[in-house]
Protein backbone atom coordinates (compact mmCIF):
# COMPACT_ATOMS: atom_id res chain seq x y z
CA UNK A 1 0.00 0.00 0.00
CA UNK A 2 1.05 3.59 -0.50
CA UNK A 3 1.69 5.78 2.49
CA UNK A 4 -0.84 8.36 3.59
CA UNK A 5 -0.18 12.00 2.87
CA UNK A 6 3.05 13.61 3.92
CA UNK A 7 1.10 16.08 5.99
CA UNK A 8 -0.21 13.32 8.22
CA UNK A 9 3.12 11.54 8.23
CA UNK A 10 5.04 14.54 9.40
CA UNK A 11 2.53 15.98 11.88
CA UNK A 12 4.45 15.98 15.14
CA UNK A 13 4.61 19.65 16.05
CA UNK A 14 5.46 20.94 19.46
CA UNK A 15 8.03 18.28 20.36
CA UNK A 16 11.14 19.41 22.20
CA UNK A 17 14.48 17.87 21.29
CA UNK A 18 17.63 17.62 23.37
CA UNK A 19 21.13 18.38 22.23
CA UNK A 20 23.51 15.40 21.95
CA UNK A 21 24.65 14.29 25.38
CA UNK A 22 27.93 15.53 26.78
CA UNK A 23 29.01 11.89 27.03
CA UNK A 24 28.43 11.28 23.31
CA UNK A 25 30.24 14.46 22.34
CA UNK A 26 33.20 13.54 24.55
CA UNK A 27 33.34 9.99 23.18
CA UNK A 28 33.22 11.26 19.59
CA UNK A 29 35.96 13.80 20.24
CA UNK A 30 38.09 11.05 21.75
CA UNK A 31 37.77 9.12 18.47
CA UNK A 32 38.74 12.36 16.72
CA UNK A 33 37.49 11.69 13.23
CA UNK A 34 34.66 10.46 11.03
CA UNK A 35 34.65 8.86 7.59
CA UNK A 36 31.81 9.65 5.21
CA UNK A 37 31.30 8.47 1.63
CA UNK A 38 29.42 9.56 -1.49
CA UNK A 39 28.71 13.06 -0.20
CA UNK A 40 29.44 15.71 -2.87
CA UNK A 41 29.37 19.21 -1.42
CA UNK A 42 27.00 20.48 -4.10
CA UNK A 43 24.37 17.80 -3.42
CA UNK A 44 21.46 18.85 -1.19
CA UNK A 45 23.46 21.56 0.57
CA UNK A 46 25.87 19.00 2.02
CA UNK A 47 28.81 21.41 1.84
CA UNK A 48 27.26 23.67 4.46
CA UNK A 49 26.15 20.71 6.59
CA UNK A 50 29.71 19.35 6.62
CA UNK A 51 31.22 22.73 7.46
CA UNK A 52 28.79 23.31 10.32
CA UNK A 53 29.52 19.86 11.79
CA UNK A 54 33.27 20.43 11.72
CA UNK A 55 32.93 23.92 13.18
CA UNK A 56 30.64 22.71 15.97
CA UNK A 57 32.55 19.61 17.08
CA UNK A 58 36.08 19.97 15.72
CA UNK A 59 36.31 16.44 14.32
CA UNK A 60 38.38 15.56 11.26
CA UNK A 61 36.24 14.40 8.32
CA UNK A 62 37.57 11.86 5.84
CA UNK A 63 35.55 12.14 2.64
CA UNK A 64 35.61 9.04 0.43
CA UNK A 65 34.59 8.91 -3.24
CA UNK A 66 32.12 11.85 -3.42
CA UNK A 67 30.60 10.63 -6.70
CA UNK A 68 29.95 7.05 -5.58
CA UNK A 69 26.52 5.48 -5.90
CA UNK A 70 24.55 3.63 -3.23
CA UNK A 71 25.87 0.26 -4.37
CA UNK A 72 29.44 1.53 -4.09
CA UNK A 73 28.80 2.59 -0.50
CA UNK A 74 27.58 -0.87 0.43
CA UNK A 75 30.58 -2.48 -1.25
CA UNK A 76 32.90 -0.13 0.68
CA UNK A 77 31.47 -1.44 3.96
CA UNK A 78 31.90 -5.05 2.83
CA UNK A 79 35.45 -4.49 1.61
CA UNK A 80 36.59 -2.82 4.83
CA UNK A 81 35.00 -4.91 7.57
CA UNK A 82 38.33 -5.39 9.33
CA UNK A 83 39.83 -2.04 8.39
CA UNK A 84 40.00 0.54 11.20
CA UNK A 85 41.59 3.17 8.98
CA UNK A 86 40.09 6.06 6.97
CA UNK A 87 39.10 3.83 4.04
CA UNK A 88 36.28 2.27 6.08
CA UNK A 89 33.09 4.34 5.96
CA UNK A 90 31.45 5.00 9.31
CA UNK A 91 28.17 6.14 7.79
CA UNK A 92 26.30 5.88 4.49
CA UNK A 93 23.64 7.89 2.66
CA UNK A 94 21.84 5.56 0.22
CA UNK A 95 18.65 5.06 -1.74
CA UNK A 96 15.69 3.69 0.22
CA UNK A 97 15.96 0.12 -1.08
CA UNK A 98 19.54 -0.23 0.19
CA UNK A 99 18.58 0.28 3.84
CA UNK A 100 16.61 -2.94 4.35
CA UNK A 101 18.98 -5.02 2.24
CA UNK A 102 22.06 -3.76 4.10
CA UNK A 103 20.35 -4.50 7.42
CA UNK A 104 19.49 -8.02 6.24
CA UNK A 105 23.15 -8.54 5.29
CA UNK A 106 24.32 -7.55 8.78
CA UNK A 107 26.13 -4.43 7.56
CA UNK A 108 24.42 -1.86 9.81
CA UNK A 109 24.15 -1.07 13.51
CA UNK A 110 21.09 0.52 15.12
CA UNK A 111 20.96 4.03 16.56
CA UNK A 112 17.93 6.21 17.24
CA UNK A 113 18.61 9.95 17.11
CA UNK A 114 17.00 12.27 19.66
CA UNK A 115 14.54 13.51 17.00
CA UNK A 116 13.46 9.94 16.23
CA UNK A 117 9.77 10.49 16.93
CA UNK A 118 9.49 13.19 14.24
CA UNK A 119 10.73 10.85 11.49
CA UNK A 120 7.67 9.21 9.87
CA UNK A 121 7.29 5.53 10.60
CA UNK A 122 7.12 4.68 6.89
CA UNK A 123 10.56 6.22 6.36
CA UNK A 124 12.55 4.41 9.05
CA UNK A 125 13.40 0.97 10.35
CA UNK A 126 11.53 0.39 13.60
CA UNK A 127 14.70 -0.88 15.28
CA UNK A 128 16.80 2.10 14.15
CA UNK A 129 19.05 0.41 11.60
CA UNK A 130 18.25 3.00 8.90
CA UNK A 131 16.11 6.13 8.63
CA UNK A 132 15.05 8.57 5.93
CA UNK A 133 17.07 11.76 5.72
CA UNK A 134 15.65 13.84 2.88
CA UNK A 135 13.38 13.50 -0.11
CA UNK A 136 12.39 15.17 -3.34
CA UNK A 137 9.17 15.07 -5.31
CA UNK A 138 8.75 14.81 -9.04
CA UNK A 139 8.03 18.19 -10.56
CA UNK A 140 7.74 19.97 -13.90
CA UNK A 141 10.76 22.12 -14.80
CA UNK A 142 9.37 24.66 -17.26
CA UNK A 143 11.12 27.14 -19.57
CA UNK A 144 8.62 30.00 -19.45
CA UNK A 145 10.28 31.83 -22.34
CA UNK A 146 8.85 29.12 -24.56
CA UNK A 147 5.95 27.70 -22.52
CA UNK A 148 3.49 30.54 -21.95
CA UNK A 149 0.74 28.45 -20.35
CA UNK A 150 2.42 26.71 -17.43
CA UNK A 151 0.94 23.24 -16.73
CA UNK A 152 -0.47 22.68 -13.25
CA UNK A 153 -1.06 18.93 -13.35
CA UNK A 154 -0.30 15.78 -15.31
CA UNK A 155 -3.46 15.87 -17.41
CA UNK A 156 -2.53 19.36 -18.63
CA UNK A 157 0.52 17.95 -20.42
CA UNK A 158 -1.79 16.22 -22.91
CA UNK A 159 -3.01 19.58 -24.22
CA UNK A 160 -2.20 21.07 -27.63
CA UNK A 161 -0.14 23.81 -25.98
CA UNK A 162 2.65 21.34 -25.27
CA UNK A 163 3.49 19.88 -28.69
CA UNK A 164 7.09 18.57 -28.77
CA UNK A 165 7.65 19.87 -25.27
CA UNK A 166 7.62 17.20 -22.55
CA UNK A 167 10.64 15.06 -21.66
CA UNK A 168 11.77 12.72 -18.92
CA UNK A 169 15.09 13.13 -17.10
CA UNK A 170 16.12 9.56 -17.88
CA UNK A 171 15.29 6.40 -19.80
CA UNK A 172 12.28 4.71 -18.12
CA UNK A 173 13.72 1.30 -18.96
CA UNK A 174 16.75 1.92 -16.75
CA UNK A 175 16.43 5.21 -14.79
CA UNK A 176 14.79 5.20 -11.35
CA UNK A 177 13.86 8.87 -11.71
CA UNK A 178 12.09 8.21 -15.01
CA UNK A 179 10.37 5.08 -13.68
CA UNK A 180 9.07 7.06 -10.73
CA UNK A 181 7.83 9.75 -13.14
CA UNK A 182 5.77 7.19 -15.04
CA UNK A 183 4.40 5.88 -11.74
CA UNK A 184 3.56 9.42 -10.61
CA UNK A 185 1.62 10.11 -13.80
CA UNK A 186 -0.37 6.95 -13.15
CA UNK A 187 -0.99 7.84 -9.52
CA UNK A 188 -2.67 11.04 -10.64
CA UNK A 189 -5.66 8.90 -11.64
CA UNK A 190 -5.11 5.54 -9.93
CA UNK A 191 -4.32 4.91 -6.25
CA UNK A 192 -3.27 1.27 -6.46
CA UNK A 193 0.47 1.11 -7.23
CA UNK A 194 0.30 -1.84 -9.61
CA UNK A 195 -2.62 -0.34 -11.50
CA UNK A 196 -0.86 3.04 -11.39
CA UNK A 197 2.15 1.65 -13.27
CA UNK A 198 -0.11 0.58 -16.12
CA UNK A 199 -2.00 3.87 -15.95
CA UNK A 200 1.32 5.72 -16.19
CA UNK A 201 2.32 3.76 -19.27
CA UNK A 202 -1.06 4.56 -20.81
CA UNK A 203 -0.57 8.25 -20.01
CA UNK A 204 2.81 8.39 -21.74
CA UNK A 205 1.42 6.45 -24.70
CA UNK A 206 -1.24 9.16 -25.04
CA UNK A 207 1.39 11.87 -24.59
CA UNK A 208 3.50 10.30 -27.33
CA UNK A 209 0.53 9.82 -29.67
CA UNK A 210 -0.43 13.47 -29.18
CA UNK A 211 3.05 14.53 -30.32
CA UNK A 212 3.85 16.14 -26.98
CA UNK A 213 6.48 13.68 -25.75
CA UNK A 214 10.11 14.34 -26.68
CA UNK A 215 12.18 11.10 -26.53
CA UNK A 216 15.29 12.94 -25.37
CA UNK A 217 16.71 12.80 -21.84
CA UNK A 218 16.06 16.27 -20.49
CA UNK A 219 18.85 18.29 -18.87
CA UNK A 220 19.41 21.92 -17.95
CA UNK A 221 20.98 22.60 -21.35
CA UNK A 222 18.09 21.08 -23.32
CA UNK A 223 15.58 23.00 -21.20
CA UNK A 224 17.44 26.26 -21.81
CA UNK A 225 17.85 25.62 -25.54
CA UNK A 226 14.16 24.76 -25.93
CA UNK A 227 14.71 21.20 -27.13
CA UNK A 228 12.88 19.96 -24.02
CA UNK A 229 11.10 23.02 -22.57
CA UNK A 230 9.32 20.88 -19.96
CA UNK A 231 11.26 18.21 -18.07
CA UNK A 232 9.89 15.94 -15.36
CA UNK A 233 12.58 16.15 -12.71
CA UNK A 234 13.17 15.71 -8.98
CA UNK A 235 12.33 19.13 -7.56
CA UNK A 236 15.72 19.70 -5.94
CA UNK A 237 17.50 19.09 -9.26
CA UNK A 238 15.06 21.34 -11.09
CA UNK A 239 15.57 24.09 -8.51
CA UNK A 240 19.34 23.78 -8.92
CA UNK A 241 18.90 24.13 -12.69
CA UNK A 242 16.87 27.28 -12.08
CA UNK A 243 19.72 28.75 -10.04
CA UNK A 244 22.35 27.65 -12.56
CA UNK A 245 20.51 29.28 -15.47
CA UNK A 246 20.06 32.52 -13.49
CA UNK A 247 16.95 33.65 -15.34
CA UNK A 248 18.33 32.95 -18.82
CA UNK A 249 15.83 31.55 -19.57
CA UNK A 250 13.39 31.95 -16.66
CA UNK A 251 12.45 28.60 -15.10
CA UNK A 252 9.31 27.79 -13.15
CA UNK A 253 9.11 24.70 -10.96
CA UNK A 254 5.66 23.14 -10.62
CA UNK A 255 4.69 20.42 -8.17
CA UNK A 256 1.66 18.81 -9.84
CA UNK A 257 -1.66 18.91 -8.03
CA UNK A 258 -2.02 15.13 -8.15
CA UNK A 259 0.37 12.20 -8.47
CA UNK A 260 2.98 13.76 -6.16
CA UNK A 261 5.59 11.05 -5.66
CA UNK A 262 8.42 11.45 -3.16
CA UNK A 263 11.76 9.68 -3.38
CA UNK A 264 13.59 9.14 -0.10
CA UNK A 265 17.26 8.61 0.75
CA UNK A 266 18.29 7.03 4.05
CA UNK A 267 21.13 7.27 6.54
CA UNK A 268 22.74 4.38 8.40
CA UNK A 269 25.79 3.58 10.52
CA UNK A 270 28.11 0.77 9.46
CA UNK A 271 28.15 -2.26 11.73
CA UNK A 272 31.94 -2.10 11.41
CA UNK A 273 32.34 1.69 11.90
CA UNK A 274 35.83 2.50 13.23
CA UNK A 275 34.37 5.63 14.85
CA UNK A 276 30.92 4.64 16.09
CA UNK A 277 30.46 7.54 18.50
CA UNK A 278 31.48 10.09 15.88
CA UNK A 279 28.99 8.39 13.57
CA UNK A 280 26.22 8.80 16.15
CA UNK A 281 27.15 12.45 16.68
CA UNK A 282 27.00 12.97 12.88
CA UNK A 283 23.51 11.52 12.87
CA UNK A 284 22.46 13.80 15.71
CA UNK A 285 23.73 16.75 13.68
CA UNK A 286 21.96 15.68 10.49
CA UNK A 287 18.62 15.22 12.24
CA UNK A 288 18.83 18.39 14.35
CA UNK A 289 16.91 21.46 13.21
CA UNK A 290 20.22 22.94 12.02
CA UNK A 291 21.17 19.90 9.95
CA UNK A 292 17.71 19.49 8.45
CA UNK A 293 17.61 23.16 7.43
CA UNK A 294 21.06 22.71 5.88
CA UNK A 295 19.62 20.18 3.45
CA UNK A 296 16.66 22.44 2.77
CA UNK A 297 19.07 25.18 1.70
CA UNK A 298 20.18 22.70 -0.98
CA UNK A 299 16.50 22.26 -2.01
CA UNK A 300 16.19 18.76 -0.60
CA UNK A 301 13.20 18.44 1.68
CA UNK A 302 14.48 17.10 5.00
CA UNK A 303 12.55 14.19 6.41
CA UNK A 304 11.36 16.42 9.27
CA UNK A 305 10.20 19.17 6.88
CA UNK A 306 6.56 19.35 7.93
CA UNK A 307 7.57 19.21 11.58
CA UNK A 308 9.87 22.20 11.05
CA UNK A 309 7.17 24.09 9.15
CA UNK A 310 4.61 23.40 11.87
CA UNK A 311 7.06 24.62 14.51
CA UNK A 312 7.80 27.72 12.39
CA UNK A 313 11.50 26.84 12.30
CA UNK A 314 11.92 27.37 8.54
CA UNK A 315 13.11 30.90 7.63
CA UNK A 316 10.81 32.75 5.24
CA UNK A 317 13.57 33.19 2.66
CA UNK A 318 13.97 29.42 2.42
CA UNK A 319 10.24 28.84 2.01
CA UNK A 320 10.04 31.54 -0.67
CA UNK A 321 12.77 29.82 -2.70
CA UNK A 322 10.70 26.62 -2.86
CA UNK A 323 7.35 25.71 -4.36
CA UNK A 324 4.58 26.34 -1.77
CA UNK A 325 4.80 24.06 1.26
CA UNK A 326 1.15 23.09 0.77
CA UNK A 327 2.09 21.49 -2.57
CA UNK A 328 4.01 18.80 -0.67
CA UNK A 329 1.18 17.86 1.67
CA UNK A 330 -0.23 15.42 -0.91
CA UNK A 331 3.08 13.61 -1.40
CA UNK A 332 3.03 9.82 -1.22
CA UNK A 333 5.99 7.60 -0.46
CA UNK A 334 5.63 4.34 -2.39
CA UNK A 335 6.73 1.31 -0.40
CA UNK A 336 9.67 -0.76 -1.62
CA UNK A 337 7.25 -3.50 -2.64
CA UNK A 338 5.18 -1.03 -4.66
CA UNK A 339 8.28 0.45 -6.28
CA UNK A 340 9.57 -2.96 -7.28
CA UNK A 341 6.23 -3.98 -8.78
CA UNK A 342 6.01 -0.72 -10.71
CA UNK A 343 9.59 -1.04 -11.94
CA UNK A 344 8.90 -4.55 -13.27
CA UNK A 345 5.87 -3.37 -15.22
CA UNK A 346 7.28 -0.10 -16.54
CA UNK A 347 10.71 -1.32 -17.63
CA UNK A 348 9.31 -4.37 -19.43
CA UNK A 349 6.30 -2.73 -21.07
CA UNK A 350 7.57 0.74 -22.00
CA UNK A 351 8.59 -0.31 -25.51
CA UNK A 352 5.37 -2.19 -26.28
CA UNK A 353 2.95 0.30 -24.71
CA UNK A 354 4.60 3.67 -25.31
CA UNK A 355 6.98 2.87 -28.15
CA UNK A 356 9.28 5.85 -27.66
CA UNK A 357 13.02 5.14 -27.63
CA UNK A 358 14.36 7.62 -25.06
CA UNK A 359 18.01 8.54 -25.48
Amino acid sequence: MLSISALALFASAGLAYAEPSAELIAAAKKEGELTIIAVPHDWCGYGGVIDSFKAKYGLKLNELNPDAGSGDEIEAIKANKGNKGPQAPDVIDVGLSFGPSAKADGLLQPYKVSTWDSIPASAKDAEGYWYGDYYGVLSFEVNTDIVKKVPADWKDLLGADYANSVALAGDPRTSNQAIQAVLAAGLSTEKDAEKAANAGLKFFAELNKAGNFVPTIGKAASVAQGATPIVIHWDYLALQDRDTLKGNPPIEIVVPKTGVVAGVYVQAISAFAPHPNAAKLWMEHLYSDEGQLGWLKGYCHPIRFQDLVDKKKVPDELLKALPPAAAYAAAVFPSLEDQNKAKEIITKQWDSVVGANVQ
